[in-house]
């Protein structure tokens, strides 16, 4: 049996879709039933039988972080897709992205080696790979450096690929892969998908950073690759390509057939922006739109290599304009 945590999110969704249409005994974690219904809605854009495919899947509601709740999700479990966590880069969420991302996976962990789990894929992201300055492309290789730099999202992303590390050397094999921004349909109004959500209302800005992008299904079919080959202990960068904030927005603007975004943010717009942001926070309730980590990725330049994946199960990924269209398709439906 196969159990994936984080179902009902992005990567987890569109990844218990493909892992039904190939007929595997499937088991996934869901907190609220709320959730569900979004993770049916991303069933629908696969097939017009989405509600068979879901039915194939045994759901049990549990919380990661709460060991008598996961328990029963391991029996009889062989392989984990460990998609679950807390995605924030507002400082206020760091001890929250704690406690999911890293004590949660800890107990993913303990859980797998309990069980006699034989293989775990754990989705991580490219926020937990070290940047050298001296090198024009990030990879596999770049080793972390713990800094006042890095947001509260990587440090808990990197905490827990260390959980997972363990793992492999407690009897489990273990693989890890590090998308970049993941693009695909669904969950409009959270995560990536905001994106979509924010042009079709008229978004009007944009800046010039750069990073790295991919389709949630290039993410999900590397993923199932990886656990069905011989491949352990080894991570890998996911990403289609690197490109502008600026070239996305305007291609999904152009998808949309809508105006694009006409105002550029630049790095002193943007950290007066969270400045003011931070204050607000701490004068109301209202939490902060934009933190002094997202201004700065927003403005960064990083760009990053997938020849390690390519090369190692000779894979190709879908060109990002291409991912935008198909999104953008199902989100008007």
């Amino acid at each position: 049996m196969i159990l994936v945590t984080g179902g009902t999110g992005l990567v987890g969704s569109h990844l218990l879709v493909h892992l039904a249409r190939k007929n595997d005994i499937i088991r996934a974690i869901f907190r609220t039933v709320e959730t569900l219904e979004k993770t049916k809605q991303v069933f629908s854009y696969y097939s017009d039988s989405s509600e068979d495919l879901f039915s194939k899947i045994d759901w049990v509601q549990a919380d990661i972080t709460d060991v008598p709740s996961m328990i029963p999700a391991f029996e009889g479990v062989k392989q984990v897709y460990h998609c679950a966590a807390l995605i924030s880069f507002d400082p206020s969420d760091y001890i929250e992205m704690r406690k999911v991302n890293i004590h949660g996976t800890a107990i993913i962990v303990n859980l797998s080696i309990d069980a006699g789990v034989e293989k775990l894929c754990f989705v991580s992201s490219i926020a937990a790979i070290g940047e050298d300055s001296k090198k024009e492309f990030t990879t596999e290789e770049n080793e972390w450096v713990g800094n006042e730099k890095n947001n509260g999202y990587a440090i808990t992303k990197y905490g827990a690929e260390m959980e997972v590390w363990r793992a492999s050397q407690e009897g489990v094999d273990v693989v890890v892969v590090n998308p970049g921004v993941i693009l695909g349909s669904g969950f409009w109004e959270s995560g990536s998908g905001k994106l979509f959500s924010q042009i079709d209302k008229g978004f009007q800005y944009y800046t010039d950073g750069v990073t790295g992008f991919i389709g949630v299904k290039d993410v999900v079919k590397s993923m199932i690759q990886l656990m069905e080959s011989d491949i352990k202990s080894e991570r890998f960068i996911l990403v289609s390509e690197n490109r502008t904030f600026k070239e996305i927005l305007f291609s999904i603007a152009d998808s949309f057939d809508t105006k694009r975004p006409s105002k550029l943010v630049k790095s002193w717009q943007a950290n007066l922006f969270w400045r003011w942001e931070w204050l607000m926070s701490k004068t109301t309730s209202r939490k902060v739109r934009m933190s002094k980590y997202s201004a700065k990725s927003l403005n960064s330049k990083s760009y990053y290599s997938s020849k390690k994946i390519q090369q190692e199960l000779e894979i190709d990924f879908e060109k990002i304009n291409k991912v935008i269209k198909k999104v953008c398709k199902n989100y008007l439906i």
